[in-house]
């Protein structure tokens, strides 16, 4: 699977607008390459260097398999169709974008989406992410990621 966004590309500066110190909006995204047995879609967002070990910005699951990418500023509300959104490690539910300690170099921010075999996870809105990763398990055919970078002055 082939994950990337029309606002950076795979390996480059996340734009200031999709940060804590911009708009704090999701950039958009698009997934192709997903195997024909999909069902549907997960989405999680983290950065693997921040100080307390990984953190989740962004979690988004039982998005249908007509839905191959996510439109820019997706509404952070627990819900959107049948698109469901979970909490992220600042405590919200929705996007949460980059926003490392400052000081600290640059952070990378993967964009993960998962392909699996099953329409819905089962689980209501605002999940943890520890309880997405466990309802997938057993059920991804396939994943695909693009890395963000980002740096606080």
């Amino acid at each position: 699977m082939k994950v990337e966004s029309p606002a950076f590309k795979d390996g480059d500066v996340i734009p200031k607008k999709y940060t804590c110190d911009g708009e704090n909006v999701s950039p958009p995204l698009v997934w192709l390459g997903y195997p024909k047995e999909a069902k549907s879609f997960v989405l999680i967002v983290d950065d693997p260097d921040a100080p307390v070990g990984t953190f989740t910005h962004w979690v988004v699951y039982d998005i249908p398999i007509s839905e191959t990418s996510l439109k820019e500023n997706f509404p952070k509300d627990g819900q959107v169709g049948s698109v469901k959104q979970g909490r992220n490690d600042f405590g919200k539910v929705g996007y949460g974008g980059p926003c490392p300690p400052k000081g600290h170099g640059y952070h990378r921010y993967f964009f993960r989406v998962y392909a699996l075999n099953v329409e819905s996870l089962g689980l209501p809105p605002g999940a943890t992410r520890k309880q997405v990763e466990s309802k997938m398990r057993g059920h991804i055919l396939s994943e695909g990621y693009t890395v963000g970078r980002y740096k606080r002055e």
